[in-house]
């Protein structure tokens, strides 16, 4: 323990959650990997990226925060906002990136819908969706919704958290 400098935990979802120890180096290497990761889906510098996973043991928030401020991206740490607040942050922020769960997504847009507002006018150029499973039928809505590509990622607790996979969009999966 005097090397761990912090502790996740995952979800727990098939019983008692598994808890991690991160050292200073592995938090180095997990911000070098999502800060690839995001590279790969557009990130770069002077970008605005909004966050809306959560900050808390699980491990995206944390392990996307810093990985876009690894690649000199600027962080909106949304997290824990409601759906209005996050489309709000979307319209002042201008962010050209989000980051979420893709039912989440979803609950943005539907506020933006009873809203009136057009999510294609947004200047969301990606989304990176992931901590649950969705289909390429729900890709393609969200991308047709929002005019965005979106980009499916994972990680897992045990392995490091987002940026243990490669972010992939449908355009890839004729590769993969």
């Amino acid at each position: 323990m005097d090397s761990i400098i912090r502790l996740h935990a995952s979800s727990g979802t098939t019983g008692k959650p598994t808890v991690v120890g991160y050292t200073r180096n592995d938090l180095n290497l997990w911000s070098e990997l999502t800060a690839r990761a995001l590279a790969a889906s557009g990130a770069k510098p002077g970008i605005i990226i909004q966050n809306t996973y959560g900050y808390s043991l699980a491990t995206g928030g944390l392990g996307f925060h810093y990985g876009i401020e690894r690649i000199g991206a600027t962080v909106v740490p949304a997290s824990g906002s409601s759906p209005q607040r996050n489309l709000t942050l979307l319209q002042d922020f201008s962010s050209g990136i989000i980051l979420s769960t893709p039912s989440y997504i979803y609950s943005i847009s539907e506020v933006a819908e009873n809203e009136g507002i057009d999510l294609r006018s947004l200047p969301v150029a990606a989304g990176i969706f992931g901590a649950e499973s969705w289909s390429e039928a729900l890709r393609h809505d969200i991308e047709k919704r929002w005019n965005i590509v979106a980009y499916n990622t994972y990680g897992l607790s045990e392995v490091i958290g987002p940026g243990s996979s490669r972010v992939s969009s449908s355009s890839w999966s004729a590769y993969l």
